[in-house]
């Protein structure tokens, strides 16, 4: 069941993205060659829970960790830990908030010093298929518009989007019907309505579209050959006056 949100629980679901976006810059301050996905995350911990939140992955079906942090070939769900930051690397985190009983979620992918031309050109052109996919968001469109369009724009830049993870609801809880895929059919999938709030995830891999999943711990899903990938996430309230994106990166970029 997709459950509809009144303006009023939308601007408390901004509140919660809003400090999504907030700990995503504090987290990003910190992030340099040397340090470790472990440091990282104690860091966004803190941030959150000084900040009157609860970070939503720390336990969610055994995750152990209140952020994901994805390093490179690891395209979602990393679990922090003694891994090394490197100069050229890219690192993806993702973040779910609980704040005043609303949820928000966003992602962002940050480039560590120089990176190489072609990672530069993958995170821009990531980047632009999130906001292709959001101006989608409106009334009377369907959930395979935004996948569509989202899909093209990679494709014609000559990437691939994972299929076995998709955006989704949001904002009474972490995951909410519908599921949002990166890729589709126009005009098919459930109709966007007005109170409906979602999060829009491009996931977008360099080479080859297929995945893997650790063995070891469940969560950590790399690209299958190791080339990398990209996410960049918003959480946004489909409206009568269109997308209202309620999740934010100018604390990342104008700081």
């Amino acid at each position: 069941m997709i459950l509809l949100k009144t303006k009023e629980e939308i601007e408390l679901i901004r509140d919660a993205a809003l400090l999504v976006g907030k700990t995503l810059a504090e987290v990003g301050r910190h992030i340099r060659p040397g340090v470790t996905t472990a440091y990282l995350d104690q860091i966004g911990e803190q941030f959150i829970r000084d900040n009157g939140g609860i970070p939503m992955c720390k336990g969610f079906e055994g995750f152990p960790s209140a952020l994901c942090i994805s390093v490179n070939d690891v395209v979602v769900h990393g679990i922090p830990g003694d891994l090394f930051i490197k100069e050229g690397d890219n690192v993806s985190v993702d973040i779910v908030i609980k704040l005043n009983g609303y949820v928000g979620d966003s992602a962002y992918t940050f480039a560590v010093g120089e990176v190489s031309p072609e990672m530069q050109r993958l995170m821009k052109v990531t980047r632009e298929a999130l906001y292709i996919g959001l101006d989608l968001c409106r009334p009377g469109n369907r959930v395979g518009d935004i996948g569509h369009a989202v899909q093209m724009h990679c494709e014609k830049n000559g990437y691939n989007v994972v299929r076995e993870l998709c955006g989704h609801g949001v904002g009474f809880d972490m995951h909410e019907s519908p599921n949002v895929p990166n890729y589709g059919v126009k005009g098919t999938g459930p109709l966007l309505k007005e109170g409906m709030v979602i999060a829009v995830e491009p996931m977008v891999c360099m080479g080859s579209k297929n995945v893997k999943f650790s063995k070891e711990d469940g969560w950590t899903c790399r690209t299958r050959d190791g080339k990398p990938a990209a996410h960049f996430e918003h959480t946004v309230a489909i409206t009568a006056n269109g997308p209202d994106i309620l999740s934010s990166f100018d604390f990342i970029e104008n700081k």
